[in-house]
């Protein structure tokens, strides 16, 4: 018989006393949840008893089984979600506590640079082919713009700059009112205010991101920061030559002449005071001027006009000499027309064919559009003539400070001004304006008499003389001098005798035909002109006044081409062919009054010619002959000598 095996018997532990059974039990039952146990026997209970109402399938053994409920994935609590928000915030500190796992390491800075030309070559085309469209791409580049890199930041800044260029539109947007978010419009004029509020609202961004560069770049700042505030003022320069029309014109203005309040000129100087003579110069209106004026007025006054002498010069290229140059009456005007006449007849091949009631019809349109034209231009004229005056005003009233303050690096400038503006100063002022001059020429006297080297070279004071009498004389340009002296009780005396006295002491100046160093370091572009250019234009308002021919006495004249054929043999040769050519004019006009000084037996008066008197009546020129005419006959160069044979000629002519 077989052997069966033996039963395992199980190992029994050793049996428990009741007491210890119990408290087991109770320590068990208090890590129990009943709760929650209930819950799940529930749901098992009702998925449980829950009908399927699915079809019973064919399994591929052949045999047709009920096909099994998917469970259902039960949503979680409220409880469940706050404790596993409560596990994520663990979560968080033993994040925070355990060590930083290693960040991928940063991209090289060329491929940042490469990256960004790309991105701010797609941003800037998508919105030049469609700006409405894609407007809200220039908050793309204002964050481009934003970053730390100066490369990156300067690209960005000429990017913006370029796009606002050609999308801003010809005409200045004005603000939304309370009333015009809740009207209603239709789809197309809702999609233009939504571009032209967003190009508002970018371009303000972008306006105040300039001035926070210039700002930062102006004071104890890092080279980075310098060359990210230069291009922050060439971009401003840029839209304030290419759109002044626009919004926030005043923002840019103010950058601008923040920086030409500064005595440092540099290439960032440069180009604000470029910009500003721009914007004169292109200024129709003149509304755009008058800000800017007013803003470098008040900024010439804040800092008590020690400012740089170029930042003056930029009135003289406001449009009020272009605009004002002309004289009228009641009757004409001497201003040439641009627009050529059109021929009496047409040829009858170019003649369109119109019937009578398109002829009648479009007599009536150009009627209409003539009385428009009208209305519009006495409006715009009106307004232009209100901004033109204003200017004037603030121009005149920066240059009498600043020539009773006697700025020394400011004379030239100012007296420059006044003799370009002079024919709109008012008369009542003349008076004022001569004895200012006076004095000017007066103080100059001393100085150069005492010669402080210091001085000279700060002032040119033959330039300033010069500048005294031509502003003298072109107070009273396109009047009768006689009257307007006689009734204003003007006396010019002065002013001819100081001009007198400055022709032969300019003519063995050897830098007569070449700018001083003070004019070769300030760089000057207006009113660079040498002291040859000078005296002629002096000589000129003395000798020829426009309207006034008699009103210059003999003896004036006979004492000036005497002693102008003097310098003539010392002046270089294109001075001394300026002179000559001016003695010309003179022998032309007045020669009848100073043909005795070429003939001694039409001499008048006895006497003796006394070169070194400082006053022309006093000296007796008709005494003298002009021997220096013969002396240039033989002068070494034939142009000189050609010319003194002109005059020579004149003299024959006028007496035959």
């Amino acid at each position: 018989m077989s052997r069966l095996p033996a039963v395992k018997r199980r190992r029994l532990s050793p049996p428990e006393d009741d007491e210890t059974v119990t408290n087991k039990f109770y320590q068990n039952a208090s890590q129990w949840n009943l709760e929650e146990a209930y819950a799940k026997r529930t749901k098992k209970q009702k998925a449980k008893d829950k009908k399927s109402d699915r079809l019973p399938i064919k399994t591929q053994e052949g045999k047709v089984e009920q096909a099994q409920q998917q469970e259902q994935v039960d949503e979680p609590s409220s409880e469940d979600e706050a404790a596993a928000d409560q596990a994520e915030k663990v979560d968080e500190e033993v994040e925070e506590q355990a060590p930083e796992a290693p960040t991928e390491p940063e991209k090289p800075i060329k491929q940042q640079i490469l990256e960004a030309k790309e991105d701010l070559a797609r941003i800037a085309g998508m919105v030049s082919e469609d700006p409405e469209e894609n407007i809200s791409q220039l908050k793309s580049l204002a964050q481009l713009a934003a970053n730390k890199n100066p490369t990156i930041k300067q690209l960005a800044m000429a990017t913006q700059v370029a796009v606002f260029k050609d999308i801003i539109p010809g005409y200045r947007i004005r603000p939304l009112g309370d009333e015009d978010p809740k009207a209603k419009l239709s789809r197309d004029v809702k999609r233009l205010r939504h571009f032209e509020q967003t190009l508002v609202s970018c371009y303000k961004e972008y306006v105040n991101a300039l001035a926070r560069c210039v700002k930062a770049g102006s004071r104890d700042a890092t080279p980075a920061q310098a060359t990210v505030a230069s291009m922050a003022i060439n971009c401003t320069s840029i839209l304030l030559e290419a759109v002044p029309h626009f919004n926030f014109r005043s923002e840019l203005l103010n950058i601008i002449v923040s920086k030409l309040s500064s005595r440092q000129v540099d290439k960032d100087f440069v180009k604000c005071r470029e910009a500003l003579e721009t914007l004169f110069q292109n200024d129709e209106d003149g509304n755009s001027s008058l800000e800017a004026v007013s803003l470098l007025t008040k900024m010439m006054k804040s800092k008590d006009y020690n400012i740089h002498e170029s930042v003056l010069n930029t009135f003289l290229h406001l449009r009020l000499l272009s605009e004002y140059s002309y004289r009228a009456s009641t009757n004409r005007i001497d201003k040439d027309d641009d627009t050529d006449p059109l021929p009496a007849k047409l040829k009858k091949k170019q003649r369109e064919f119109r019937t009578k009631r398109e002829r009648k019809q479009l007599r009536e349109r150009k009627v209409v559009e003539k009385e428009m034209a009208e209305a519009d231009a006495a409006v715009s004229h009106e307004e232009r003539d209100a901004h033109q005056s204003e200017m004037l005003k603030l121009v005149f009233v920066a240059y009498f400070r600043i020539l009773k303050q006697r700025k020394p690096n400011l004379m030239g400038a100012v007296l420059e001004g006044l003799a370009r503006y002079a024919h709109l100063i008012n008369q009542d002022f003349f008076g004022d304006v001569l004895e200012s001059l006076r004095d000017l020429i007066t103080s100059q006297a001393l100085a150069l008499e005492e010669f402080d080297p210091d001085a000279d070279e700060e002032r040119d004071m033959t330039r300033e003389t010069l500048l005294c009498i031509v502003t003298a004389f072109a107070l009273l340009q396109g009047q009768d001098v006689t009257k307007s002296a006689s009734s204003l009780s003007l006396d010019l005396s002065f002013f001819s005798t100081a001009l007198y006295n400055t022709v032969l002491s300019l003519s063995l100046d050897p830098g007569v035909e070449t700018f001083s160093t003070a004019t070769l370091a300030a760089n000057k572009k207006v009113n660079a002109q040498t002291p040859a250019v000078l005296l002629l234009r002096s000589l000129n308002a003395q000798l020829l006044p426009p309207h006034a021919v008699r009103a210059v006495p003999p003896t004036l004249l006979a004492a000036f081409t005497k002693r102008l054929l003097t310098a003539s043999l010392a002046l270089p040769e294109k001075a001394a062919l300026a002179v000559l050519s001016l003695v010309k004019q003179v022998v032309r006009v007045h020669g009848s009054k100073i043909a005795a000084l070429w003939y001694t037996d039409e001499r008048r008066g006895d006497g003796v010619f006394d070169i070194t008197r400082t006053d022309v009546e006093s000296a007796n020129p008709f005494a003298a002959t002009v021997w220096e005419s013969e002396m240039l006959k033989l002068h070494y160069c034939p142009k000189v000598r050609e010319a003194a044979i002109e005059v020579e000629k004149g003299i024959v002519s006028r007496r035959s």
